[in-house]
């Protein structure tokens, strides 16, 4: 299960915060938060990332 650990306003920020997570070695995906079709730059859209490695996410933030 994929569980939403960020959001972000625009799709730049977040592919960024994505490979930021995944060069962490943590599996990462981006949704669009409002329905959107994915690709949208201006909508906001949601982080999201395997459920086990919440802890492992909420460390690297903490340390941000």
């Amino acid at each position: 299960m994929w569980i939403e650990v960020k959001k972000a306003q625009t799709l730049v920020i977040a592919e960024m915060w994505k490979e930021c997570f995944e060069g962490e070695g943590i599996p990462a995906r981006i949704m669009p938060q409002e329905g959107l079709p994915t690709g949208q730059e201006l909508a906001a859209y949601s982080i999201l990332v395997p459920q086990d490695k919440e802890h492992v996410i909420k460390d690297i933030l903490r340390k941000l």
